[in-house]
């Protein structure tokens, strides 16, 4: 595929385009029953709806339920959750509608599936790159640009997770929005070959439309399955086996990361306009 410098990238970014604010803070608030006011500052993306209803109880707040997502405010600990569904589709969608909330970060705690040998369910794994393997970022950026998440951002979940005394594993995700690979020996071929650590369905394209969209994103995975292996495949057993293991602790690993951005006041974005 070869580059084309003249598309018109610009035309994609809410923050030079007031009709296009206009429409995504109209839209934030319809997808997620919520005034765009009620936004905080720092915001964590998950996928499921255990998470969201963790984060409310523990928050003791309303969840409101849009016509496409669902949102819990926590104004004392200044954190919004969006569960935002699965997919590169919606993940592009809800970061280019938290763009008109200016947020200080953004954190995904996702899950992914593990590839690399080493791994098993319930590690955590802190993305450094993003293969863009989904059809949803290059509408954003040139095919060339590499998918990176925030530095910093990965810098402060680093370091929470060393104060719990607990491990972590870096290397780059595969995100695909092909769901039934694992029966594909083909893409699974290619797989190996790339020697990605973990396989999702987000994080690039979080993280591209994040960087052109001047929305600060990092990511904390959790391997939820182990699908290269025999009898590896997520079911719906082993997931509930997952969310009841690991929730709680992936959860307050985000919160805590949040909250350690607030209380340092660092410069989060580690490129200068």
């Amino acid at each position: 595929m070869s580059s084309d410098y003249s598309f018109p990238f610009q035309t994609n970014m809410i923050y030079n385009n007031p009709e296009k604010r206009r429409i995504a803070e109209d839209m934030l608030e319809r997808y997620t029953g919520s005034d765009a006011g009620a936004f905080q500052k720092n915001i964590i993306l998950t996928n499921f709806q255990k998470y969201l209803q963790v984060f409310r109880d523990r928050a003791g707040a309303e969840l409101h339920n849009g016509s496409a997502f669902a949102v819990v405010h926590c104004p004392a600990d200044h954190i919004s959750m969006v569960d935002f569904k699965i997919g590169a589709p919606t993940a592009a969608l809800i970061i280019e509608m938290l763009g008109v909330v200016e947020p200080q970060a953004v954190l995904f705690l996702g899950m992914c599936g593990g590839l690399h040998r080493s791994l098993k369910v319930g590690d955590f794994i802190l993305p450094m790159a993003a293969i863009r393997d989904e059809g949803v970022s290059e509408h954003f950026i040139p095919p060339q640009v590499p998918s990176l998440p925030t530095f910093k951002i990965q810098k402060f979940i680093s370091q929470i997770i060393v104060e719990h005394q607990m491990d972590y594993r870096t290397g780059v995700v595969h995100t695909t929005d092909y769901r039934f690979w694992e029966f594909d020996d083909t893409f699974k071929r290619i797989l190996y070959e790339e020697r990605a650590i973990a396989i999702d369905m987000e994080c690039s394209a979080l993280f591209s439309v994040g960087f052109v969209s001047k929305v600060p994103i990092g990511a904390l995975l959790l391997v939820s399955d182990l699908p290269l292996r025999k009898g590896g495949i997520k079911t719906k057993e082993s997931s509930r086996q997952v969310f009841a293991s690991f929730t709680e602790k992936h959860i307050q690993i985000g919160i805590e990361s949040m909250i350690q951005i607030q209380k340092r006041g660092e410069h989060i974005r580690h490129y200068r306009w």
